[in-house]
């Protein structure tokens, strides 16, 4: 009879399943909009073509988290892995000779599929952190950094394959096309499930089920850490998701391969340093896990970033691509403390009964935000250039940094009698 699995091993198993997943989500992302600007699309239906990717990410985290609590993590990682599969098969037969409307609405599909496997993914992932990482009473502040350290190291590994990703996907259009390319990630994506294959079935499941209503019973922590993440992925999304690599490819001339290996660097650079957030607070000497005065600080310090940036564009301030790259590199670092220090917060605010549903809620929010930004990208960038993404960017990172303000304390276990 084979040993049952341990938290550890289990955690590890979750955590390779949503790395494979990552290359493959991060790829699809770069091939979408490529090809379809190359045929002629303008950058709002090219973000039209990602809507039902955002909006059913939104429901998936939603029920999700409730799934997970009632069902447990491997029924929904099981879930979102083959439903990737079945989104990247569908975009096989994809053709040119397509009528427009046609190929809009059933790339919109497979993308909405592939935005409920991303979500069930990545709550599986992040819920599994607390399963493995318990409560701490009697050191409390021991057990929170090592929280901390644990969210950062899957966050941070998981922004850099999203990186690898970008630029695969760029190569893979370049040298296979986008048909090959979306069979062939679908094939070493069916492997990476054979691997879960192997989880218990009560990983993450709650002893008493939850009712429906523990869907929106959220503490004062996570209902305004989720208002505070809607505004701050709306921020990045606003431009990075489709103004950004359209103006490099259109404005600078970049070619594709170069426009997906600079995103990728960008993502693998932000997710080393999301890693590294908790070894650069004890560089600056905080020792000790990160509170709501965090939050408050790294969203104060991003938002005058991509206002520097459109200033620069708008003054004519040198060279438009350097202006543009040095901006994003910022951009990218302040961001990442952020989002690490968020990540962390959500499972700081929850205990580890919950906490597929409170992380199902915060990824909700987290959905919203994206939703709004890849709207918003597509139809400012239209208007407005590059620019008018920025200045919206700078403004919602404000909005974030004042919902931050009402962030309560972390609350501690108590201590056993």
């Amino acid at each position: 009879m084979a040993r049952p699995l341990s938290a550890l091993q289990q955690y590890g198993i979750v955590t390779a399943n949503y790395w494979a997943f990552t290359l493959t989500d991060g790829a699809l992302r770069m091939l979408v909009v490529f090809h379809f600007h190359e045929l002629g699309y303008s950058t709002l239906e090219i973000a039209f073509l990602f809507l039902f990717y955002e909006v059913f990410g939104i429901i998936t985290n939603l029920y999700g988290g409730w799934l997970g609590a009632r069902f447990g993590l491997r029924l929904t990682l099981w879930s979102g892995t083959l439903m990737q599969v079945a989104a990247l098969l569908m975009l096989i037969p994809v053709a040119d000779s397509w009528p427009k409307w046609w190929s809009v609405a059933y790339v919109m599909v497979a993308q909405a599929i592939s935005g409920i496997a991303k979500d069930l993914n990545k709550m599986s992932a992040k819920s599994a952190i607390k399963t493995v990482v318990p409560d701490t009473p009697n050191d409390q502040a021991q057990g929170q950094q090592q929280l901390f350290r644990w969210v950062a190291i899957l966050t941070g590994s998981k922004n850099a394959l999203k990186g690898v990703g970008f630029f695969l996907g760029g190569l893979l259009l370049t040298t296979i096309g986008f048909n090959a390319a979306v069979g062939a990630m679908a094939a070493g994506l069916s492997v990476a499930f054979l691997l879960t294959l192997v989880l218990p079935a009560d990983i993450g499941r709650m002893k008493q089920k939850p009712g429906f209503s523990a869907l929106f019973s959220k503490s004062q922590g996570i209902n305004v850490l989720s208002l505070a993440r809607f505004f701050l992925f709306g921020a990045r999304d606003v431009w990075f998701v489709v103004a950004l690599p359209v103006f490099l490819q259109t404005t600078l001339g970049w070619r594709f391969w170069e426009v997906g290996g600079f995103m990728g660097l960008w993502v693998i650079g932000y997710g080393v340093v999301q890693g590294s957030a908790p070894a650069l607070r004890r560089s600056w000497g905080q020792s000790g896990p990160p509170g709501p005065a965090a939050v408050e600080f790294w969203s104060a310090v991003l938002t005058a970033i991509p206002a520097l940036i459109a200033i620069a564009l708008w003054r004519q301030v040198g060279q438009p691509g350097v202006a543009v790259v040095a901006g994003l590199a910022a951009f990218g670092v302040v961001f990442a403390m952020n989002s690490s220090i968020h990540s962390y917060m959500v499972l700081a605010y929850t205990d580890a009964e919950a906490v597929s549903l409170n992380v199902g809620f915060y990824y909700m929010a987290n959905a919203a935000g994206r939703l709004l930004g890849t709207v918003l990208s597509g139809a400012l960038f239209l208007v407005g250039g590059l620019q008018a993404c920025l200045w919206v960017s700078s403004g919602l990172v404000a909005a974030a940094w004042l919902v931050s303000s009402r962030l309560p304390a972390v609350p501690r276990p108590e201590c056993p009698a």
